[in-house]
């Protein structure tokens, strides 16, 4: 599912990771977890995620201190802290300003809205 996010200028976080081979081990639920205690936090507006060999999950919050609060949240930390120990070879975070957005969805399927013009 895609998330509903408001007009930008709003912000994501945009967090790439390469798996161990124990990633099964609590993974699932841990993620599932971090997903409902985020949609908790002031300031977030959605998440959209994939989990193959890349994994790749974006995040989407209304400011860079909602940014900040969801780092610090003890359980987020416990949970950072177990993907260094045992879930992640590497990963990455990229905080981004999103400025613009457009898209699309076949009739029937979301959104019958106007199509902006796919112009970059």
């Amino acid at each position: 599912m895609l998330a509903q996010t408001p007009e930008p200028p709003y912000y994501a976080v945009i967090f790439s990771s390469l798996r161990t081979p124990e990633d099964g081990v609590g993974y699932a639920a841990t993620a599932q977890q971090m997903l409902e205690l985020a949609a908790e936090q002031p300031g977030f507006l959605g998440v959209e995620s994939a989990r193959a060999e890349l994994g790749l999950t974006v995040s989407y919050w209304s400011s860079l201190e909602a940014i900040q609060q969801w780092r610090d949240v003890a359980e987020h930390r416990l949970a950072r802290a177990r993907g260094h120990k045992r879930w992640y070879q590497a990963f990455q975070v990229r905080i981004a300003r999103v400025e613009r957005e457009y898209g699309w969805s076949r009739p029937g399927r979301g959104s019958d809205g106007p199509i902006a013009p796919a112009d970059f």
